[in-house]
């Protein structure tokens, strides 16, 4: 899988370790940033992550800042992303087989880093539940973008 992802300053080192991780697992990662922990404006990496994700050339998109709330807000900002802030396996599971979330944002500074990483496995590893009830709750959330 294709995978965009991008942190500022208060995740980069589990942007670093995620993304260590998804290339060992055989996934293509894109990296749209921050190289650093200077301090720096996380839409300047977030934006362009989610727009790699609407636009196909990622399939999904992971988002990280101290908390994951700002990432989060951004990403959701981009026409067809749903971006699920996620601090633990369940809502991760969740968010994709209800949601069909394609994004997952998360905080260095609200997780521990196993859990980081068990929650980015399971959500890569679960499959949208194409139930007609979800499908319908997804079109009406993406119909408030033409609004």
């Amino acid at each position: 899988m294709k995978i965009a992802v991008a942190c500022d300053h208060g995740a980069y080192e589990y942007k670093e370790m995620i993304k260590e991780m998804l290339l060992s697992q055989g996934h293509e990662v894109v990296d749209f940033g921050t190289d650093s922990t200077a301090s720096m404006d996380y839409p300047d990496t977030a934006l362009p992550c989610a727009k790699a994700v609407a636009s196909g050339e990622c399939e999904r998109g992971i988002v990280m800042c101290g908390t994951g709330i700002g990432v989060s807000i951004t990403a959701n900002k981009v026409k067809g992303i749903r971006c699920a802030l996620c601090s633990d396996p369940l809502s991760a599971r969740l968010t994709r087989e209800h949601n069909d979330s394609n994004m997952l944002a998360f905080g260095q500074r609200i997780i521990g880093s196993e859990m980081a990483k068990e929650i980015v496995n399971v959500w890569l590893g679960t499959p949208f539940s194409n139930g007609e009830r979800h499908i319908q709750r997804i079109r009406k959330v993406m119909a408030i973008e033409e609004e």
